[in-house]
């Protein structure tokens, strides 16, 4: 049977591929708030838990974050904040564990539909409905007694953008998600309404504005049909306005949306700076130092980020991460070591993420490109039995189509 690859028109894909990535960062971070109001909320500037929380949080270790959050929840058992630190944990340490935070997750056409390496949790789904429902109660409370209480309007954005992330990444109830992440923007343009100089709302707008300013023309005209502006360099200012400003794991969530946009627009001088600064922090986050290298091979730094690439496959032996999925730092060195025709090599790097890869589809797209190396190196042999290995993965894939298309002539670099 073939893949679903062809369902979506090019515009299609590109539009969709824009609001994962809206759903996944946009609606999701962002849990501080500006000083003042009736009521101070929990954040790491007042919470030893909640800082805790945090720096365990971008280390990817999820399971010592929940117990940070869960202590600070029960000691602010009234917070909405409180609550929605939680809810991040528990929706990212999904998220984690089924395959979502990759950032080249997006790079194929059926990511809409795409299945993913565990199936979801039922009780992860259950306990993401009640934090999020009870996050919104809380913040519904304090808006009966104060409609412009700009902290409860805030609270009640992240939860909504935070419950689209879920629907979305998670269940693949895309519109669902979307109608939960334009309230949580909705939101938070209110409350800059009431206190514009509350900086931290310019996340989610600044995410929100740059998204819909990337899409494809038609969608443009659709999402003006129901009030949805965009617009990319404000989008890009307001991000690193709460970089500037914003409150610190505000900041850190503006430089990840901010990183990933100047990676689309090929700004790669400040993505680097950016990436490199989180790279410092959280030292044991293996998706960011994996990011770093995809930019220093993407600015055609390549030697670089071959090197920067062996040095996460080591700490991927040595547990020198959280955790780490070492066929995405294997593949990437694959691709960076083709790019400087360094072939035994990536051959050797592709097989790594062949070899390792719990994803079907990762794996069979690592195998068909070690094929290529070897074609590059006029090892027909060799390279004729990766692609029938490819065939035999999975026969209705565009990786099959090129291992069949090689068979009959052989792969030949540029």
């Amino acid at each position: 049977m073939k893949s679903s690859r062809n369902r979506f028109s090019p515009a299609t894909r590109t539009s969709a591929a824009i609001i994962a990535i809206l759903l996944t960062l946009g609606a999701t971070q962002a849990f501080s708030a500006a000083e003042g109001g009736a009521w101070v909320p929990t954040r790491t500037t007042n919470d030893a838990n909640t800082r805790k929380g945090f720096d365990s949080f971008y280390n990817l270790d999820y399971d010592k974050s929940i117990r940070e959050f869960e202590a600070a929840l029960q000691a602010h058992p009234d917070d909405p904040f409180a609550v929605n630190h939680l809810l991040s944990a528990v929706i990212f340490k999904e998220l984690l564990r089924i395959g979502t935070l990759d950032t080249e997750a997006y790079a194929s056409d059926n990511f809409l539909d795409k299945k993913y390496l565990q199936p979801l949790d039922p009780k992860v789904r259950e306990r993401v409905n009640q934090l999020s429902a009870h996050s919104v109660e809380l913040s519904d409370g304090r808006l009966a007694k104060n409609p412009n209480d700009v902290n409860a309007l805030y609270a009640r954005g992240v939860a909504r953008g935070l419950r689209s992330t879920y629907m979305g990444m998670a269940e693949h109830s895309w519109f669902a998600a979307l109608r939960s992440a334009l309230g949580a923007r909705r939101d938070h343009e209110r409350v800059l309404e009431l206190d514009p100089s509350y900086v931290d709302a310019k996340n989610l707008l600044g995410i929100h504005l740059y998204v819909i300013g990337s899409l494809s023309w038609p969608a443009k005209v659709a999402a003006s049909m129901v009030g949805i502006s965009g617009n990319k360099q404000k989008g890009l200012e307001y991000l690193r306005e709460v970089i500037a400003h914003g409150d610190p794991e505000v900041a850190w969530d503006a430089k990840i949306a901010l990183a990933l946009f100047l990676r689309r627009e090929q700004m790669y001088t400040e993505a680097l700076q950016l990436v490199g600064d989180m790279y410092q922090a959280f030292p044991r986050n293996f998706l960011v130092a994996t990011e770093y290298a995809h930019l220093l091979n993407a600015a055609g730094h390549g030697p670089q980020a071959i090197a920067a690439y062996k040095k996460i496959v080591a700490g991927c032996h040595g547990n020198g991460f959280t955790v780490c999925r070492i066929e995405i730092p294997a593949y990437g060195m694959g691709e960076a070591m083709k790019g400087q025709r360094e072939f035994h090599g990536a051959e050797e790097a592709y097989e790594l993420a062949a070899s390792t890869a719990v994803d079907p589809d990762f794996r069979q797209r690592a195998l068909l490109k070690a094929g290529e190396m070897d074609d590059a190196m006029q090892k027909r042999d060799a390279a004729m039995e990766k692609y029938k290995a490819v065939i035999a993965a999975n026969s209705g894939t565009e990786s099959a189509d090129l291992a069949r298309r090689y068979m009959k002539q052989a792969y030949a670099t540029q």
